[in-house]
């Protein structure tokens, strides 16, 4: 686990180092306050991991610090009903689509039957892009044409899950800017859809953040929780930024659980996100 946080905080340890290039016992007060600024954890944050803090700091007082960021009550929701249904939202170019293989595959590799639902019909290309992953891991796909009702891709992938026994359902989303209102409404309905196919349905709405937006991708959070409230946060891309830090940002803003993160481009390239193991990567280049 450890190591594999080490490759996806790469970026974000290099930014570090050139913070505080030699590894100590004790940091001052004041280079730790830069370290949290330079990997991107918010300002206002960085004030309140400070206080209480004598002016020089060890280890343990610094993990003390960061891991007080993520004791907040988070819902894994987690359930035994078959099918799960999981619907994956964001905006485009957050790595939805490849996300979405990532946790079918996670998924097969438990021996769990998957089914996928290529629910973003405004484009062409996302249906086409999930197709081609389903084609790649041998996992079924209900799929239509660019601009039909993405609501009955809902209903009868829901419906074929049923009726075939699989597991796991996992519908895409369209992923246009979430400021308009259109998005808002379609979204509501295949969630109202989902509920009718089968009670209780979606199980678990997934917002995926990109993590090479940093501390701005937030406001894109807290935009899709008030439309229709979300559940929990896979962050990708945290292996091409420096910017690692905004996790802290993203799990103090949000209050929510952060599920996974994506390490690479690859189906096999997604790891549970674990707050101590995730911590200790980042003061392994700080400490002694």
């Amino acid at each position: 686990m450890f190591n594999l946080f080490k490759k996806v905080l790469g970026m974000t340890n290099d930014a570090i180092k050139d913070v505080a290039p030699k590894k100590r016992k004790n940091i001052p007060k004041d280079e730790f306050e830069d370290i949290l600024l330079e990997a991107d954890v918010h300002y206002d944050l960085v004030e309140r991991l400070l206080e209480g803090l004598p002016n020089t700091i060890n280890r343990i007082q610094a993990f003390n610090s960061l891991i007080s960021v993520f004791q907040y009550k988070a819902d894994f929701k987690e359930s035994d009903v078959k099918p799960f249904v999981e619907m994956v939202i964001g905006v485009n170019g957050a790595g939805k689509t490849t996300t979405i293989s990532k946790l079918a595959y996670h998924y097969q590799q438990e021996g769990r039957k998957v089914i996928l639902g290529a629910g973003d019909t405004f484009r062409a290309a996302a249906i086409e892009q999930l197709s081609r992953w389903a084609t790649k891991l041998d996992i079924p796909i209900i799929a239509t044409q660019q601009g039909h009702d993405p609501s009955a891709v809902v209903f009868d992938t829901i419906e074929s899950a049923k009726a075939k026994g699989y597991d796991n359902v996992i519908i895409d989303t369209a992923g246009r800017l979430h400021t308009q209102t259109n998005l808002s409404e379609e979204l509501k309905k295949m969630i109202r859809v989902a509920g009718k196919a089968q009670e209780g349905a979606p199980h678990r709405k997934m917002l995926i953040l990109d993590g090479t937006q940093g501390s701005s991708s937030i406001n894109q959070a807290k935009a899709f929780n008030d439309m229709i409230g979300i559940d929990g946060i896979i962050i990708t891309k945290l292996d091409g930024t420096a910017k690692g830090g905004s996790v802290f940002s993203i799990a103090d803003e949000l209050k929510m659980p952060i599920f996974y993160i994506g390490t690479g481009e690859q189906p096999k390239d997604l790891i549970r996100f674990k707050a101590n193991a995730y911590i200790n990567t980042i003061l392994d280049e700080i400490f002694i």
